[in-house]
């Protein structure tokens, strides 16, 4: 029965070592398998035209901003299952409230990074290639069966091992973040990745305090 613990915690250490683990490592080539735009600006085509408010004020943007969004999306989408699994776990009171905070704030996230992307006329789903993320470390979220795995403990194990991995995965989204802030150039993109920084750093301290 101790096996698992140990395999989440494992699993752990591969989502922090996801695409935003090495962002300059053979870029040009990792961006070929995302089937995104091309690089050129979005101030250089076609402006969009539509009602205001209709879609996000455009500025320039670039495969950078796009594959943030995309991972972003996925990150958030993973994670509001993860979080989901404590459902009807006997966890403590203030880890509950935590992360039905969480829950909410990547519900709201979702709708405005689909946003920015539908406006620009992109896809809102990330490849699921894993060739398309190799040069990143790999694919972006939380798998599937690290989920698996984590539903199936017992309750007396459970807490410890949800507050490891979802440390680690909102880790992630802050990798995420700090690699669109050198690389992207929508001005309201990264405006809304620093707050991304800010408030996932802050839930990151919470948990590391609940594991004490």
């Amino acid at each position: 029965m101790r096996r698992t613990p140990i395999a989440l915690i494992a699993a752990c250490a591969v989502v922090l070592a996801g695409c935003g683990s090495d962002p300059h490592a053979g870029h040009s080539a990792a961006h070929a398998g995302h089937n995104l735009a091309p690089t050129t600006p979005a101030s250089a085509q076609a402006p969009v035209s539509g009602a205001a408010g209709a879609t996000p004020a455009v500025s320039d943007y670039n495969l950078g901003d796009v594959m943030f969004l995309q991972m972003a999306i996925a990150n958030h989408q993973r994670g509001i299952d993860l979080v989901h699994l404590a459902d009807n776990r006997p966890i403590r009171d203030d880890l509950h409230n935590l992360i039905t905070a969480i829950r909410l704030t990547q519900e709201q996230e979702i709708p405005e990074m689909k946003k920015w992307l539908t406006g620009w006329g992109q896809s809102t789903d990330v490849d699921p290639n894993p060739n398309a993320h190799a040069a990143h470390g790999g694919m972006p979220i939380t798998d599937p069966q690290t989920l698996a795995d984590l539903a199936n403990l017992p309750d007396n194990q459970f807490q410890k091992q949800f507050i490891v991995l979802l440390t680690a995965h909102q880790h992630n989204a802050v990798e995420f973040a700090l690699t669109e802030n050198k690389e992207g150039v929508s001005v309201p993109v990264k405006a809304f990745a620093d707050k991304l920084i800010k408030s996932r750093t802050g839930e990151i301290q919470q948990l590391l305090n609940l594991e004490q």
